[in-house]
C-alpha cells in the first residue's frame, strides 16, 4: 500500500485500533526462552514485479511502521518484534514480521488477534476515514506449519486515490508472521498465487 494513503489514514487507523482494547489476554511476557532468531524472507522470495527488482532491508528491531494501517501492539504483551521492509524502483512496497511469544499458545492467540485485525480492517477504515473507501476479501488459509491465512485490502480516496494490499498471517510453534505487500491498483493487480507462495515460504522458514 503507498505512503500517500498511510500518510492520509494512519492517525485515524492508530485511534481506531486503540478504540479496539485489550482483546489478547496472556500472562505476563517476560522473557522468553532463548532459542534461534526465526528467519526473514529474502528478496527473491516476493511475488516477482514485472518490471522492477525487489530490494531487502535489514532486519530490524521493533514493529513496523507500515502495519499500523491494520495492525497494532494495542493490547498485546511486549513480545520480541522484528521485521523487514522490501521495495522496488517503484510504488510497490512489502514488509515482513516476525514476533516471538512465550508458548504456543499464546502465538495461538496472537495470530488469531492479528487475523481479526486484518478481517475488520476495512470497516474500521471506513468508520475512522469518511474519505476512504475500504473493502476487504478472504482469500482463504494455507496448509502450512500450524497454519496460515490470506486476505486482500483495497482501498479508495474521494480524490481517487486506490491502493490494494495483500496481508497474511502464519504461526509455527510459538512464533508468529505477518507479511503484507502492497502497491498502487485494485484486486486484479494483486498476485494472489505468488503471495500464498510467499506466505508459505514465510512460515517454513522461520526455523
Amino acid at each position: 500500500m503507498s505512503m500517500r494513503i498511510r500518510t492520509s489514514a494512519l492517525t485515524a487507523l492508530t485511534v481506531a485500533a486503540l478504540a479496539a482494547g485489550t482483546v489478547l489476554t496472556a500472562p505476563s511476557a517476560g522473557a522468553a526462552p532463548t532459542a534461534a532468531a526465526p528467519k526473514f524472507l529474502s528478496a527473491s522470495q516476493l511475488p516477482p514485479h514485472p518490471t522492477s527488482s525487489w530490494t531487502a532491508g535489514p532486519v530490524t528491531d521493533g514493529f513496523p511502521e507500515e502495519l499500523g494501517f491494520c495492525v497494532s501492539t494495542e493490547g498485546v504483551p511486549a513480545y520480541d518484534y522484528r521485521h523487514r521492509e522490501f521495495r522496488t524502483d517503484l510504488e510497490t512496497s512489502a514488509v515482513q514480521l516476525t514476533v516471538v511469544t512465550g508458548t504456543a499458545a499464546q502465538a495461538k492467540a496472537l495470530a488469531k488477534h492479528y487475523d481479526d485485525l486484518i478481517r475488520t480492517c476495512a470497516d474500521r477504515i471506513e468508520e475512522s476515514s469518511p474519505d476512504i473507501e475500504a473493502e476487504g476479501r478472504d482469500y482463504g488459509t494455507l496448509p502450512v506449519e500450524e497454519g496460515a491465512r490470506v486476505r486482500g485490502l483495497h482501498t479508495e480516496t474521494s480524490w481517487g486515490a486506490t491502493d490494494i494490499a495483500l496481508l497474511s498471517v502464519g504461526r509455527d510453534g510459538r512464533t508468529v508472521t505477518v507479511v503484507e505487500w502492497g502497491q498502487m491498483g485494485d484486486f486484479g493487480d494483486a498476485p494472489v498465487a505468488a503471495f500464498k507462495k510467499t506466505t508459505t515460504t514465510a512460515v517454513k522458514k522461520l526455523y
